[in-house]
């Protein structure tokens, strides 16, 4: 059986999902293919990327290098061996036409992929535990979600995942957007919002940097933080209110002086007051006048909010590098009616949207405008062209 996968396009929600808050998302019509073949004994896998194949083995562990790609079909085979017990062998065969370590999201991508052939291979959809738990797409994309995050969903027991503390919004975007268009969702607990289509005269150019922002590699520490500040701020709000509220975004609808109080409460800690002001930001300003432009058919409007979140996340969250801001700064500069970085950050890839019909050109232009400027990722720094893509479905 085959499976595809795509990667996401995060237009604006940088660090915002898993406490709560908006993205505004799309999948992009480039992904996984994953084959699953019956296997005589044990699991294996290999990628066309590179030479080898893997001998995996449910529920024990792999040992393999920090940041091996093997780690995240290891983890997704451990949840769902722990979670539906014995799987049948198989042998997977991966391949991507994603950027990797770019934050169009291809380690999140392949978890998916995996689960989606395992799944099937085994029937568990038809296991009395997964009825019980899954119902729908959103819920599996929580699902998922937590074999990289190893919490618990529902009654299916967590596991310690792949290092990452983050939210479903990739996962998401992968299984529940829709062809065509851009679709806003909220977190904890996942909620489908508006969907606005994307003319086909516009199209994307992602640019990405050359620095890579593999979330297992050097930029774990620093992602894993803008994480657990954001818990931070919540468990001080409960401490302080006597409240119970899950996330940020809870603790924020749940008065209407809820802002003022948590700016209180951060006020004596920098870093807190930063991560604060770059939700609220991101999550309660820029999206909302992104979504309202879109469905205007105003994309300056659309320009400046996405100009918003690229400063903001520079400014406040801190995730951006010079190259990634310099990327944004040069799209606009070339003409582009929006753009900005995404992703986990620290590394990874910046958006532009233009009308399609100038695309490639444009793109061919912002890359050799950023090379001159960056010479030493000439190597590693690329571009390509894409517009919303459906949803993984197997083939």
């Amino acid at each position: 059986m085959k499976w595809f996968v795509p990667g996401r396009l995060e237009v604006l929600g940088k660090h915002t999902d898993y406490a709560g808050g908006r993205s505004l998302l799309a999948a992009v019509d480039r992904g996984i293919t994953i084959t699953l073949e019956d296997s005589d004994k044990g699991f294996r896998a290999s990628t066309t990327a590179v030479p080898g194949e893997l001998e995996l083995t449910p529920g024990t562990p792999s040992e393999l290098p920090k940041g091996h790609w093997g780690n995240y079909v290891q983890a997704t085979l451990d949840r769902l061996h722990l979670n539906f017990g014995e799987l049948k062998p198989a042998r997977l065969v991966i391949d991507s036409n994603l950027p990797l370590a770019s934050g169009m999201s291809s380690s999140s991508a392949l978890v998916v992929a995996v689960a989606l052939a395992v799944i099937d291979h085994n029937d568990i959809r038809e296991r009395a535990e997964w009825k019980a738990n899954i119902h729908d797409d959103i819920d599996l994309a929580g699902y998922m979600a937590t074999m990289e995050n190893g919490l618990t969903f529902g009654t299916l027991e967590g596991l310690r995942g792949v290092g990452t503390f983050g939210g479903s919004e990739d996962h998401t975007a992968m299984l529940c957007c829709h062809e065509g268009k851009l679709t806003e969702f909220t977190f904890c607990p996942i909620e489908e919002g508006t969907s606005v289509d994307l003319p086909a005269e516009w199209s994307f150019v992602v640019a990405v940097s050359g620095v890579l922002a593999e979330k297992t590699g050097s930029a774990l520490e620093s992602y894993n933080n803008a994480s657990l500040r954001a818990r931070e701020l919540a468990e001080a709000w409960n401490d302080a209110t006597g409240r119970e509220d899950a996330v940020l975004a809870d603790a924020l609808a749940s008065d209407e002086d809820a802002l003022e109080g948590l700016r209180a409460i951060a006020a004596s800690d920098e870093g807190l007051t930063k991560r604060l002001t770059a939700f609220v930001t991101e999550s309660e300003v820029a999206i909302p006048q992104a979504v309202k432009a879109l469905q205007a058919g105003d994309f300056e409007a659309f320009g400046r909010a996405a100009d918003l979140s690229q400063r903001n996340a520079d400014e406040q969250l801190g995730n951006q590098i010079p190259e990634t801001n310099r990327l944004q700064a040069l799209a606009r500069e070339l003409g582009a009616t929006a753009s900005a970085g995404f992703g986990a950050g620290f590394g990874g890839s910046v958006w532009a949207l233009v009308k399609t019909e100038g695309a490639t050109a444009f793109a061919d232009k912002w890359l050799a405008a950023y090379v001159a400027e960056y010479p030493k990722v000439a190597e590693t720094a690329s571009t390509i062209v894409t517009r919303p893509g459906g949803p993984a479905r197997r083939l």
